[in-house]
């Protein structure tokens, strides 16, 4: 008789807990003809699972499956009990024999034991890490020890492949409640998508990003939604700067979905680099598209330098151009003379600063590349037809 299943049955009951609902321990032992009583549970993932199985045949998948059962069998003398908890991921419930088993002792033995499984699936050429619960002499609480080796390798997320986790005691998360990202960042970050600035909206956002996740470092969920929350204020600027709301939401709605499953870093970096760059050419002049590629160039890198004075020769020297040539063309190209745009750029994001903080001028000015207020005033007047401070008034009546 084939014990397979019987030994799969009764490991399912002991993770999930629902062993409680179905007879006592021993009973279900005899029962089903086993004899392990396991005490520990390891979870044994398979690195880059999602990106290694993407597109793959099932007998590939039933082969590296088989692989890392073989890698486990081979690496444990123990007696043991396996289960399938997802696809990628084999929980193994250990039946341990030690005197001290809260001591350290139990952490240098279960870690040997990741360590030798990790080695036999390198040498069938499969990379895993390894999370390992705590000891659970009851084996009506053995789900605890499941849930806590799958929690210990939340860390993953940030720290990479072939590790091995114990399970820890949550740290504290009080600096989560700190919003780690000032009010002046955010509204950096937001502006930048304002005025279309593609490249220096993706620039800071990689460093909010990093900013976040070292803050956040033992709590990816909390990290990822951070992450989220910028995604949302950037599609409302997106929105609310002309584009198609049902459009937006909906393909907001799909990259949050997947952005949640992510399970690497660097992967979750690039989706949201990716999708936030999408969004910020929803609020690029369109006119732009049908310039001459060396005056979008252009108009890139003054966006992405709104913080400082741009000579007209520098952004020439930028595109490899004599400045003679690069003035006539740019304003062939953009019906508009190089310090005129450069002043709209400028003002466009002012305004947003001036709707959206309570910066002083000085403050708005100097943020947008201005370094005298009162230069900053005139040439705001000679645009918008008033004052910085009449149109922050006229914006909060």
């Amino acid at each position: 008789m084939d014990q397979e299943p019987y030994n799969t049955a009764f490991s399912h009951l002991l993770i999930s807990g629902t062993v409680v609902h179905e007879a006592g321990f021993e009973d279900l032992q005899h029962k089903f003809g086993i004899h392990v009583r396991p005490n520990t549970v390891m979870v044994v993932s398979i690195d880059r699972y999602p990106d290694l199985a993407l597109g793959k045949p099932l007998a590939w998948r039933m082969l590296i499956g088989r692989q890392i059962v073989q890698s486990v069998q081979d690496s444990i003398k123990e007696p043991f009990l396996r289960i399938w908890a997802e696809e990628g991921v084999l929980a193994v419930l250990l039946e341990l024999s030690l005197e001290h088993p809260l001591e350290k002792n139990y952490e240098a033995v279960t870690r040997n034991i990741a360590r030798k499984i990790q080695r036999h699936a390198s040498s069938r050429g499969v990379s895993v890490s390894i999370g390992i619960g705590t000891y659970c002499d009851n084996p009506y609480l053995l789900q605890y020890s499941y849930e806590e080796a799958k929690e210990s390798m939340v860390d993953r997320f940030f720290q990479g492949n072939r590790l091995i986790f114990h399970y820890e005691k949550k740290r504290s998360t009080n600096t989560a409640r700190n919003h780690p990202l000032s009010s002046r960042e955010r509204i950096e970050l937001l502006a930048r998508v304002r005025i279309g600035d593609k490249g220096g909206t993706v620039t800071l956002l990689k460093n909010l990003m990093e900013k976040l996740a070292q803050v956040h470092k033992y709590n990816v969920n909390m990290f990822k939604s951070e992450v989220v929350d910028l995604v949302m204020s950037i599609t409302r600027i997106v929105i609310e700067s002309g584009a198609d709301a049902a459009t937006v939401l909906s393909e907001n709605a799909k990259f949050i979905q997947g952005l949640y499953s992510t399970i690497r870093y660097d992967k979750f970096e690039k989706k949201v680099c990716d999708y936030v760059d999408h969004l910020a050419t929803q609020v690029e002049d369109p006119e732009l598209s049908s310039c001459h590629p060396l005056i979008g160039q252009a108009v890139r890198y003054m966006k992405e330098n709104l913080d400082r004075a741009v000579s007209l020769r520098e952004v020439a020297q930028y595109c490899c151009l004599s400045v003679y040539y690069f003035s006539r063309l740019f304003k062939k190209e953009t019906r508009c003379s190089f310090v005129d745009y450069l002043n709209k750029i400028r003002l466009e994001k002012a305004l947003y600063y001036l709707e959206t903080t309570d910066f002083t001028v000085q403050q708005v000015a100097m943020h947008v590349g201005f370094q005298d207020a009162n230069y900053f005033s005139r040439i705001f007047k000679k645009y918008m037809n008033t004052t910085p401070t009449e149109y922050r008034k006229a914006k909060l009546c």
